[in-house]
């Protein structure tokens, strides 16, 4: 698993928010600068967010984004999921993206391989927003 800018920007745009009050909208521009994030690129992930049901938006002057459900609510493994699929380091260890790869011919290197996927899949489910805001 390798993350992408998409998953490392939109985990970065929602531990910011879950530190904000839950019923405070706060706007892409904000988040943009607090974060490093290039406003145009976090408003596509923002939509991304709000569609799979993690953010509300509110529109006119006081508008923005806030979390949809509380950060203890929200795991890791669903954020890297939406923005980059699979938690397996191959596809064909992969529970819920599996393609077939030409590793599956080693039975010793699929093991280690579904190792792998058990303690990122693990660790990242267990792990959720409200963990990481209080580090």
């Amino acid at each position: 698993m390798k993350l992408t800018a998409r998953s490392e920007y939109g985990l970065l745009a929602l531990v910011y928010l879950a530190r904000q009050p839950m019923d405070e909208f706060i706007s892409i521009d904000i988040i943009a600068r607090a974060q490093g994030i290039p406003p145009k690129f976090l408003e596509q992930l923002m939509l991304a967010l709000k569609r799979a049901h993690f953010l509300r938006s509110a529109k006119g002057q006081h508008g923005g984004y806030a979390l949809a459900k509380t950060p203890d609510q929200i795991s890791l493994a669903e954020i890297v999921r939406l923005f980059d699929g699979a938690l397996a380091p191959t596809e064909s260890v992969s529970e819920n993206f599996y393609e077939s790869t030409p590793i599956e011919k080693e039975k010793g290197l699929m093991n280690v391989f579904k190792d792998i996927r058990d303690y990122v899949s693990d660790k990242l489910e267990k792990t959720t927003i409200a963990d990481v805001i209080r580090e």
